[in-house]
């Protein structure tokens, strides 16, 4: 998941709290708005019954119950993300016949989305094999606290594991902006695993740029992988990217945290500079050919 650091500030004047207070009024009803226009009601109510409490969703931000930005912009974005995930699945199923289908999650920071799945899939007969990846060691012992599968790993190195490949469908969310060799990433699975479906989200930008935001602001506090992003690819890139490393896109998706009409897309401005546009969502399937016409890999 994508929250970057924001720099230090200075006690904040009245009118600076005025306006902080009223530009988060405003993205809040921005979010509701393209929740509503999106139809994520119905199923972000069924995440929060599975998930009430999603304030250790990360292991340097604790999520504040009473912060209602934070918590109407998780909610829309896994909303997002599961509405992928089960289109995922549903194809999968459909394809395969299978009822166990093998789940990795590759950055995942505390279990939320594995464990939405295995609740909704259950109900139609499905049962779910899970394993979590990240290379943070307290979010990979948050997750085996709730007695799920996480091994600590670098992404990048995930084909040196052992089963570390063995998936049906892989998940990585919000985590290629943050790994030094998403390309090669990208091409180890593809090449070395039998997986039928990727899903994955990025931030969605209007232009490709490289992000290494601590650097720009010149702030001296150390980073992590985490709080850290490096590629930061409008998706026309992403797309060249997934298909340069043995990717076919199966069906593409852009969730905006504005709608896309009314006042209150003029927000967009705002997100622009707070945040970003929205998010975007792929499901690939591997077609090892379109990475075999690059004859240097190795």
């Amino acid at each position: 998941m994508t929250v970057l650091l924001q720099p230090a500030m200075e006690t904040p004047s009245p009118l600076q709290t005025y306006i902080r207070r009223l530009v988060g009024a405003l993205l809040v009803r921005s979010l509701r708005a393209s929740g509503a226009q999106r139809g994520y009601g119905e199923l972000k109510q069924r995440l929060e019954e599975i998930i009430p409490d999603i304030s250790n969703q990360y292991s340097f931000l604790q999520v504040n119950p009473q912060d209602v930005f934070l918590q109407e912009k998780l909610r829309n974005q896994h909303a997002f993300q599961m509405e992928l995930l089960l289109k995922a699945m549903d194809i999968y199923v459909q394809d395969a016949k299978r009822e166990i289908v093998h789940v990795v999650d590759v950055g995942d920071s505390s279990g939320a989305h594995l464990r939405y799945l295995n609740e909704l899939v259950k109900e139609k007969g499905i049962a779910i094999r899970s394993m979590s990846v990240n290379l943070d060691p307290e979010a990979v012992k948050k997750i085996q606290a709730q007695g799920m599968a996480a091994r600590q790993c670098r992404a990048e190195k995930l084909h040196l594991l052992k089963d570390g490949l063995s998936a049906d469908i892989f998940i990585s969310y919000e985590t290629l902006e943050h790994l030094f060799d998403p390309i090669g990433f990208l091409h180890d699975i593809a090449i070395h695993s039998s997986c039928s479906y990727f899903v994955i989200t990025v931030p969605y930008v209007r232009r490709s740029r490289v992000g290494l935001h601590h650097l720009r602001r010149r702030s001296p506090d150390p980073v992590y992988a985490e709080n850290t992003h490096i590629f930061e690819l409008c998706p026309e890139d992403w797309g060249l990217i997934f298909n340069f490393a043995g990717w076919e896109i199966v069906c593409q998706d852009c969730y905006t945290q504005y709608p896309s009409a009314g006042l209150l897309k003029l927000t967009k401005y705002l997100w622009r500079r707070k945040d970003f546009d929205g998010f975007l969502g792929v499901i690939l399937t591997r077609r090892p050919e379109k990475a075999a016409q690059y004859r240097s890999w190795s």
